[in-house]
């Protein structure tokens, strides 16, 4: 079959679904008033962009044209029915759970004075959203009272609830690809502030593993002379044997550090490009139990003391976290960019200041503590915090310190754009958490509090 064949069949076949339909109207007999109903919830819900005003325009339509009292229930990710917006209160921002005669069905059914009607949608061509159940069952609309509707009414409300239906699929994939591509362009500032702006620093190690490489020069020439010269004393030979240690440590120092580099690059891509963050459209945690200091900290640590050491900020480790190992269950990857986060605004921005002896003094610190009872009762929290020194954070920033995009006065690199505290909010917030900033004597405190589920 050629192109225009193909095309005549096209056409041929949407001919025929227009003549199906117009038979379809003829039998229908719904009248003006309920005419009234489809068009105008039809002109509303093209109107009206947001899926809220959608369910205040699928409760509002039949009750001020038909004058019956309208309810409107979704499936939540748990597969149980909420009410999500009525006629009477509008939409709820704290939808409360279904009561018990709600339940799925392909078919309209009664129940006590109300005549409730599924809402289904075409099964998914692609991966749309998720899928609630096998019956693509969206939710169901409530009618009544059953005793005012006639055997006409009740199949006209499966045909209304049939474009609520279609109109809610379009609105929820509509939501769903905006979520998407916001997820997406918020993983691509994750990446470059914790991958790729990061792995600039591989420069720096490659430079230095060259000059240790091009220091053999210097031995090999030592070698040569030690040849050629007959009259060569043990001196030479002690100055190649303590070169060659020197050169051995230094070899071993940057293998280190590119090898450490190279495991974190790894850890903080395998935890930002999983497969299931595209599907999602959110990151999804992967947990474990892990060690908080052993495995978290002191890994990002390691990552920035040489650069802190070479600005003069010494970094001070608290008592309380040496021997004793916390264990949390939390996304290992994850949780090690918000270290790295905090550890990176702190080379950033930490400040000498100077004490009330006139000695000045420029560090890092970072703690923990153990709060009881924090999340209620019999629910511990561990709060963890990083303190530079440095000027206390202008008051009027502080309210915007976590908000994506947001850069302060004092914000100095070039290649920040606001995202780092933005991704340790959202980090924390999925794990249970809270985040926070608080000015502390002497520089800034910025904090999380997530639960303890685990205490050695």
């Amino acid at each position: 079959m050629n192109g225009d064949e193909t095309e005549s069949a096209n056409l041929a076949r949407i001919r025929a679904r227009i003549a199906q339909k117009r038979r379809d109207y003829l039998q229908y007999h719904f009248g003006p008033q309920k005419d009234d109903i489809l068009k105008t919830f039809f002109d509303l819900a093209q109107e009206f962009d947001t899926i809220h005003d959608l369910f205040r325009v699928a409760v509002s339509v039949p009750q001020d044209i038909f004058g019956v009292d309208n309810s409107l229930y979704l499936l939540d990710d748990s597969g149980n029915f909420e009410l999500v917006c009525d006629s009477k209160n509008g939409v709820y921002t704290d939808p409360p759970p279904a009561p018990d005669y709600i339940h799925p069905s392909d078919t309209a059914y009664e129940s006590g004075q109300s005549f409730i009607v599924p809402i289904q949608r075409k099964p998914p061509r692609f991966h749309e959203y998720k899928q609630k159940n096998d019956a693509n069952i969206l939710g169901v609309f409530e009618v009544r009272p059953l005793r005012n509707l006639t055997g006409e009414d009740k199949f006209f409300f499966t045909k209304y609830t049939n474009r609520i239906g279609y109109n809610l699929r379009k609105k929820m994939l509509a939501q769903h690809n905006i979520n998407h591509l916001k997820f997406i362009n918020n993983l691509v500032d994750d990446i470059e502030h914790n991958v790729i702006v990061p792995n600039m620093h591989y420069k720096t190690l490659f430079n230095r593993l060259r000059r240790h490489i091009e220091s053999l020069s210097d031995l090999s020439a030592i070698i040569e002379t030690y040849k050629k010269d007959k009259n060569s004393d043990h001196r030479l030979c002690r100055l190649m044997a303590d070169k060659v240690i020197e050169l051995k440590k230094r070899l071993n120092s940057s293998y280190d550090d590119i090898a450490r580099h190279h495991v974190n690059s790894s850890l903080f891509l395998e935890s930002l490009l999983r497969r299931d963050h595209f599907e999602k459209g959110y990151f999804v945690l992967q947990r474990r139990i892990c060690k908080l200091d052993a495995e978290i900290i002191i890994p990002q640590l390691k990552n920035y003391e040489r650069r802190m050491a070479i600005r003069g900020i010494s970094i001070e480790r608290p008592a309380d976290m040496r021997g004793e190992e916390i264990e949390i269950n939390a996304d290992l990857g994850l949780l090690s960019q918000v270290y790295a986060n905090l550890f990176s605004n702190a080379l950033k921005y930490t400040q000498s200041i100077v004490d009330e002896h006139g000695e000045s003094h420029k560090f890092v610190a970072y703690g923990r503590k153990i709060i009881e009872n924090y999340f209620g009762a019999g629910e511990a929290a561990i709060k963890l915090n990083v303190f530079s020194t440095g000027e206390h954070i202008a008051p009027d920033e502080t309210g915007s310190l976590f908000e994506d995009g947001f850069m302060g006065r004092n914000t100095s690199d070039d290649l920040s754009r606001g995202h780092g505290l933005a991704f340790i909010k959202y980090v924390i917030e999925m794990h249970g958490g809270i985040v926070g900033y608080e000015p502390t004597r002497g520089g800034n405190n910025f904090y999380f509090v997530i639960p303890l589920l685990k205490l050695n």
